[in-house]
């Protein structure tokens, strides 16, 4: 064990986990950056905040794969000897009207979204309650709390969090465990880049603030649920959409 606390950020090494990988490991955390398939933009993660004087480790694993999420978790114990903090923010869309969507298209973000964070946070749990200590954050979206046209599958994934957030969160308070959400909105990720401009205009035109936001500010905001301070909240949603949802 450790005084340095120890973290884990599923999909942490590209868009809003890589800022949360950032985030947490310049506080003074270590972090494990989970990824499925792109090593490359893991390893160049690493190297860099690594060349910085941080420290971060990644992993390779699929978190709608319950057998991946437990290699994960021991491959940080094994190096580390704790695990204090998880985020569980690695994600997908598979986006198409109801109509259109398939069955496989439905489970394909079911699996990775909402069975995901199940999946890894039992392979924390019983770590953090020998522990009496844990931070479990959940990577939501303001989709979640709206609804959008064309993602049936992503909204319900996501809206799923907070049940299973709240839940949790009653479960293990006594344990000195919070489990939060953060609901970011329209984010100026390569995932939103890729949105027509007709479309984008549209999007904005939807937003108080009148821009996107900064993978950083998702990632401020991890932070503060991550501290130590922050045992006083617990089952509850911070929402990070410039007001488009309020």
């Amino acid at each position: 064990m450790t005084d340095q606390r120890v973290a884990i950020v599923t999909g942490g090494a590209r868009g809003i986990g890589a800022a949360i990988t950032t985030a947490l490991a310049r506080s003074g955390a270590h972090v494990a950056a989970g990824y499925s398939s792109n090593s490359k933009a893991a390893e160049e993660l690493a190297g860099k905040l690594n060349a910085e004087g941080m420290s971060v480790s990644v992993h390779q694993g699929n978190v709608g794969v319950p057998e991946d999420c437990q290699r994960v978790v021991q491959e940080v114990l094994d190096a580390k000897g704790q695990v204090d903090i998880l985020v569980n923010n690695a994600g997908v869309t598979v986006d198409k009207t109801m109509r259109k969507m398939t069955i496989d298209d439905w489970h394909a973000v079911m699996r990775i979204n909402l069975s995901g964070a199940f999946y890894m946070a039992k392979a924390v749990l019983d770590h953090m309650l020998e522990r009496k200590y844990g931070r479990i954050i959940n990577i939501s979206s303001v989709i979640g709390q709206m609804g959008n046209i064309g993602q049936v599958n992503y909204a319900a994934s996501k809206a799923g969090l907070f049940g299973f957030s709240q839940s949790m969160a009653r479960e293990t308070a006594f344990k000195g465990i919070t489990v939060n959400c953060v609901a970011p909105g329209y984010i100026a990720t390569e995932m939103v880049a890729a949105v027509p401009e007709a479309a984008m205009e549209k999007i904005l035109a939807k937003i108080p603030v009148g821009r996107l936001g900064e993978a950083h500010e998702i990632a401020r905001a991890v932070q503060f649920l991550a501290d130590d301070d922050a045992g006083f909240i617990t089952g509850s949603v911070i929402s990070v959409n410039g007001g488009m949802d309020m």
